[in-house]
């Protein structure tokens, strides 16, 4: 696989900025501006969600502080090398780190060679919450949870499933989705989730967990075969599909929610940091944004930066467990 480092510029006349600063928006209050170009790394490759919210906010930004927004994709080891990054910026509110629940939760518990610290990042803000969905490649002769199961327990093993990385959330809703139904499945990891629904629809894996966000186009025009969400309730954007712990008693416990952010190094002036938030509000609050959101199967989750790193200590807390239970540790290559 091919590590991918690339440097997008967006402005005020790409498709995304079209599409999201169509009305009139209103200014945030803060008196913070950046002076330069501002980095906003994407700790995953180009096509998942966490790439999707950079490419968003991007123009975003880049119209309401009028200086230059650059996406770069920094993939590999789940996340964690475009984190360990960001880390190492200098702390002036010109390096924005977009990051989710694997490299900013759960490789603190996975890895045992992590290069960094929660207190190497000030949470901003959350931006986009939402359910990851069980998939498998259509030539397999399944097309419910029970079917599936049984199919699993008949070929301990033998079957193979795709992450986007070590340690994000499809790695981990596999990991639980086995320890519940008693299945075995050996875990491909790709660098970030395009790379492995690629792999999904060509027939290279069996079958693999995604954030419904980056999904929806493949299942609707059935490049892959969609069985249930994570989440605890179905899916407005597909209620069709049932929440994975309606279909079997093993799983009533099982509710898996990913999420997408930004974070500063620490030590990022306090200005920059509510300066960032404000904007993230605003991107939030606005209807296309909405839209967008909802026809990607997700949900805005704007938080304040208290009410952000709360969140993140839990979900580091709770996925940290499930990672115990497995007696997974993991090496960073």
């Amino acid at each position: 696989m091919t590590h991918v480092n690339r440097r997008v510029l967006l402005g005020a006349g790409t498709l995304a900025a079209g599409s999201l600063m169509a009305g009139r928006r209103p200014r945030a209050q803060s008196g913070w501006r950046p002076t330069q170009t501002v980095r906003l790394v994407i700790p995953a490759a180009a096509g998942g969600t966490t790439d999707i919210m950079g490419r968003i906010l991007a123009p975003h930004l880049h119209e309401r502080w009028g200086q230059a927004a650059v996406v770069e994709n920094k993939s590999g080891a789940g996340g964690t090398l475009g984190a360990a990054e960001v880390m190492r910026a200098r702390p002036d509110g010109h390096t924005v780190l977009i990051s989710n629940i694997g490299p900013q939760a759960i490789a603190y518990s996975l890895f045992n060679n992590l290069p960094y610290k929660p207190e190497d990042f000030i949470p901003v803000s959350n931006m986009i919450r939402g359910p990851n969905v069980l998939m498998v490649h259509p030539s397999l002769p399944v097309k419910t949870v029970p079917e599936f199961i049984r199919y699993l327990k008949e070929r301990p093993g033998k079957l193979n499933y795709s992450t986007s990385g070590p340690g994000q959330s499809p790695h981990l809703a596999g990991v639980w989705f086995h320890q519940l139904t008693g299945t075995q499945a050996t875990a491909i990891h790709y660098r970030g989730a395009g790379p492995a629904m690629t792999a999904m629809m060509a027939g290279d894996v069996d079958f693999g967990f995604d954030n419904l966000t980056s999904s929806v186009g493949q299942i609707k025009d059935g490049r892959v075969r969609a069985l249930g969400v994570t989440s605890s309730d179905r899916s407005p954007q597909m209620p069709e599909l049932p929440a994975l712990r309606e279909t079997l008693p093993e799983l009533a416990e099982y509710d898996v929610n990913t999420w997408f952010g930004a974070f500063y190094p620490a030590g990022t002036p306090r200005a920059a940091v509510d300066a960032l938030n404000a904007e993230i509000k605003v991107l939030l609050e606005m209807p296309s944004t909405k839209q967008r959101f909802a026809e990607m199967g997700g949900v805005p989750a704007y938080g304040t930066p208290a009410e952000y790193a709360a969140f993140v200590k839990a979900e580091t807390e709770k996925w940290g467990a499930v990672v115990r239970k497995e007696g997974l540790k993991m090496d960073l290559g």
